[in-house]
């Protein structure tokens, strides 16, 4: 099964974060399922790092690189059809990253490993 994670899921798993969800961890471990992280996690990784929210003790790309190899995680590039369901959401949430990931999710129909429960009002499969 194809997952797309949440920018805080896939911080939280690669920092080891004990706010991780058990059926997260097995659904990211389990071999069968294809992770997959959008550029626009790594976008407000790189602002959130820029603004000092975040430090990696290696540089950004180093990190993340290594990280995306280490555990077998697929990047899922930002398409016009992606862009064109944000255009359509409603506005229950005015994160546009999260708006761009749940777009994604919608458009892909891939569930959405996320602790954030504003994803529900969503025509989206939230797993937490």
């Amino acid at each position: 099964m194809n997952l797309l994670l949440d920018t805080h899921t896939f911080i939280w798993y690669v920092t080891g974060n004990s706010r991780l969800s058990n059926q997260v961890i097995e659904l990211i471990n389990n071999e069968n399922n294809q992770i997959l992280l959008s550029i626009a996690s790594l976008w407000e990784i790189a602002i959130k790092q820029s603004l000092g929210k975040l430090s990696f003790s290696q540089p950004f790309e180093i990190f993340i690189t290594q990280q995306l190899n280490l555990n077998d995680f697929s990047l899922i590039d930002i398409t016009i059809s992606h862009i064109t369901v944000v255009a359509t959401l409603p506005l229950h949430h005015r994160d546009p990253f999260d708006r761009l990931l749940i777009a994604q999710a919608v458009t892909e129909n891939i569930p959405i490993l996320s602790a954030d429960k504003i994803f529900n009002a969503y025509p989206i499969r939230r797993l937490w």
